[in-house]
């Protein structure tokens, strides 16, 4: 099995936590969305919409997450002898759902330096550009890639499209705080594929600095974090790169590539 995806993708450490928890066996394949490295013509003919992760087992390839965390709970029920999956629970699909209705692009964006996201888009739109003159059969993909980066940017300028996302955000936070008042985690008290898919998006947060605002005024929450913080699997997936001065060295490492790229102009 393999698995392409990178720690900055949100979907990414949702699956690896999966992957983790369920103690499933994968190659890892990283791919930076922020460098260009999803528009490479060998991974973009694999995956048109460049969007992370990909999984694939064999000749089986799936592309949405909520797919992959399905399947990755399917093969831990077949390798246990179970009969039955966690994620079948009524209450289990519908926080997965629920979250992954909440889109992070915008609230992420918005919530960046604008010097360091005008430079990343410029640089991206150029990586697309300079793909299409590689492989002129891909072209009219690459252009609605394209495409879709000038509309982001046109998007990024619409106070109404944030305050949706925020607001979003925030009725997911306060019902987690409501459910948290009863039980350790989100299902009950134990660790479930809800948790796997709710505990990046807290990470996001942290990331962005927005830890006060959204996670410690919400008391439960903010238990909550500590808690999950402590888990083998989120050790390995998220704190392993952003925990700390760890997040600085991750993310200055990128920010350097983009900026030398951009200077030498090598997209």
């Amino acid at each position: 099995m393999q698995l392409y995806h990178h720690p900055f993708s949100l979907d990414s450490q949702k699956v690896r936590l999966a992957l983790e928890e369920k103690n499933i066996d994968y190659t890892s394949f990283h791919v930076n969305p922020v460098t260009g490295k999803n528009y490479e013509t060998s991974f973009f003919r694999k995956n048109p919409s460049a969007k992370l992760p990909v999984f694939q087992n064999g000749s089986h390839i799936l592309y949405d997450t909520i797919e992959i965390i399905q399947y990755i709970d399917r093969i831990a029920m077949v390798s246990s002898g179970l009969d039955d999956s966690s994620l079948t629970t009524p209450e289990t699909i519908e926080w997965i759902q629920k979250i992954q209705k909440w889109n992070p692009k915008f609230f992420t964006l918005s919530h960046l330096p604008p010097k360091h996201r005008l430079s990343v888009s410029k640089f991206l739109r150029r990586v697309i550009i300079s793909r299409m003159a590689e492989c002129p059969e891909l072209a009219s993909l690459y252009h609605q890639k394209l495409k879709d980066a000038y509309e982001t940017d046109d998007k990024m300028r619409s106070a109404e499209i944030l305050r949706c996302s925020e607001e979003h955000l925030d009725r997911i936070l306060d019902e987690a705080e409501s459910q948290l008042i009863e039980t350790d985690y989100l299902i009950g008290q134990e660790f479930t594929l809800a948790d796997v898919v709710f505990v990046p998006v807290l990470s996001r947060l942290v990331i962005l600095d927005l830890e006060e605002k959204y996670i410690n005024t919400r008391p439960n929450l903010a238990e909550y974090w500590k808690m999950v913080r402590t888990r083998p699997s989120y050790k390995k997936v998220i704190g392993k790169y952003f925990d700390g001065w760890r997040r600085h060295k991750t993310l200055f490492k990128t920010w350097c590539f983009v900026q030398i790229r951009s200077l030498l102009k090598q997209y």
